[in-house]
Formats: C-alpha cells, sequence, structure tokens
C-alpha cells in the first residue's frame, strides 16, 4: 500500500524474486515467488511480477514505468536459506536510485540480529527505503512493524492505513522490553559468534555437503539420496527442531542465546540419523 500511495497512480507495479516468501495475505501472498503458493486463492491481485533471484540483470528488464518498488529479502528463509550477494544487492539500491523506485527489504525472518547484524541488509552497505519486519519484534508476542524514510512515510495520511490492534499497549511494551534485552546482551555478536560455530560442526558432519546461511540462520544442503523432511521427522523425535526447507536441506533458527552445548548436542543428534539414512540409501 505505502509503495502504491507513494508511486502515485499509474505506477503500481512491486518486483519481487522467485523462491521469496513475504507472507499469506493475499498481496503479500502474490509478492512470494512461489507459483505452488498461489493455487486455490486465484485470481490474485495484480501489480506483482517475478524475476530470478540474485540475477540483476533479470530484475531491470522487468523495470517498465508502470512499477514503483522492489521488495526483497537479505536472505530467502523459506526459499532454501540462499543469501543475497552484496554485488546484488548493491545493484538493486542503484537500480532503484536511477529509476525513482522504492527498495523495500522483508526484514521478517532476518532482522533483529538473528544473521550477525541487527539487520541482514547492513550484510551489504545499503541502505533501503523500507523495511518491514515482526518475528522477534516481540519475542512471541504478535506484532509487526514497518520503518520507512521520512518522506515516503508521509504519504500516509490518516485513515489510508491501520489495523484493529496495531500499536496496541501490550504488544507495544512487550517489543519495547525485548529490543531492550536485545540490545543488552548484543544479540548480533550472539549470532555471529554462535553461527560461526554452528556452520563449522555442521561443514564436519558426513552427509552435509554444504552450509549456507548467515549468523544463526543456516541450511545444511545434504548429499544426494538423502530426503530432508525424512531428515527431520527423525530429527523431531530426536528432540531437534528443525524443517525441511526444501526437499534436499534442513533449515536451522535456534534462539540468540543457544549454547555451545545445546550446538554440538544438535550436530551429534544430526549425525547419527544422517549416518542412519546414508546406510540404508
Amino acid at each position: 500500500k505505502l509503495a502504491r500511495k507513494w508511486g502515485g497512480h499509474g505506477r503500481y507495479g512491486v518486483v519481487s524474486a522467485y523462491g521469496s516468501f513475504h507472507g499469506r495475505t493475499l498481496g503479500a501472498l502474490h509478492a512470494t515467488g512461489q507459483p505452488a503458493k498461489w493455487e486455490g486463492f486465484q485470481p490474485l491481485p495484480e501489480g506483482f511480477r517475478h524475476v530470478a533471484w540474485n540475477d540483476l540483470a533479470a530484475l531491470e528488464a522487468a523495470i517498465d514505468p508502470s512499477v514503483a518498488a522492489v521488495l526483497l529479502e537479505p536472505i530467502q528463509g523459506e526459499g532454501g536459506v540462499h543469501p543475497a550477494t552484496a554485488e546484488y544487492f548493491e545493484g538493486v539500491r542503484r537500480l532503484c536510485d536511477e529509476r525513482g523506485l522504492l527498495m523495500i527489504v522483508d526484514e521478517i525472518q532476518t532482522g533483529l540480529g538473528r544473521t550477525g547484524e541487527w539487520f541482514g541488509f547492513q550484510h551489504f552497505g545499503v541502505e533501503p527505503d523500507v523495511v518491514t519486519m515482526a518475528k522477534a519484534l516481540g519475542n512471541g508476542m504478535p506484532i509487526g512493524a514497518c520503518w520507512a524514510k521520512r518522506d515516503v512515510a508521509a504519504v500516509f495520511q490518516p485513515g489510508d492505513h491501520g489495523t484493529t490492534y496495531g500499536g496496541q499497549p501490550l504488544a507495544a511494551s512487550a517489543a519495547r522490553a525485548t529490543l531492550e534485552i536485545l540490545e543488552r546482551v548484543n544479540a548480533p555478536q550472539l549470532a555471529e559468534r554462535a553461527g560461526a560455530e554452528f556452520r563449522h560442526l555442521l561443514e564436519t558432519v558426513e552427509g552435509v555437503v554444504q552450509v549456507r546461511g548467515l549468523g544463526l540462520l543456516l541450511a545444511a544442503e545434504l548429499a544426494v539420496g538423502l530426503d530432508a523432511k525424512a531428515v527431520a521427522a527423525d530429527l523431531l523425535r530426536g528432540g531437534l527442531i528443525v524443517n525441511a526447507v526444501s526437499p534436499t536441506a534442513l533449515r536451522f533458527a535456534p534462539p540468540l542465546i543457544v549454547s555451545e552445548t545445546e550446538i554440538a548436542q544438535a550436530v551429534d543428534l544430526l549425525s547419527a540419523v544422517l549416518a542412519d539414512h546414508l546406510s540404508k540409501a
């Protein structure tokens, strides 16, 4: 809504990436670059188009005078934990500046310390125009927020946007307390240190062929023949919660205060489960 109001009549398009995930309400669903999730909810709102991830040329080719904004994640979480490159985000920022577009960064999964920076875009040295966040903001209390540069935010006038419970005192108080604690414990530093240890151990596990991600948002790509969903189910039975973010990859997003002992226990369990699956492959 903010991008459309800012763009004005005739400039309503939003370009996002295939493999992205931005939500399940109708507009956010169409922004999500996963066509399989669209089925059953057609027709979706118009104005969204999708391009290949990390492909600046494809993005540039998709921009025409009807486009108002580009919407991207710093790391495609639901898409398999695929980080953007610095070159890509720098190029997107340059394109948006040249064409007069908003650069919107979805930090709902990556924001507030998880990647080793307060926000994922900070890894790439760019400054977006709009940032969305939620999840960690309330530490379990439902709350979301949207940042925008002052001149962009100013296009919203009273009555343009609102929610029944938006800004309600309980959720806002929970968010304030959460932010105070995240700052006190230096959440990005915790995620960076624990993530480095976790990545190192994951890379030693037989059956893991690649580890990708940033901080404490990681994915382990499994060897050919291993079924990530079946592995995740066995890990759950062993007491470790992960998800099969693709048919061949497991996503790990532990608490930011995870200990070295807990990381070692998780990797030991993963090693045992993968060894069992490899013996049957």
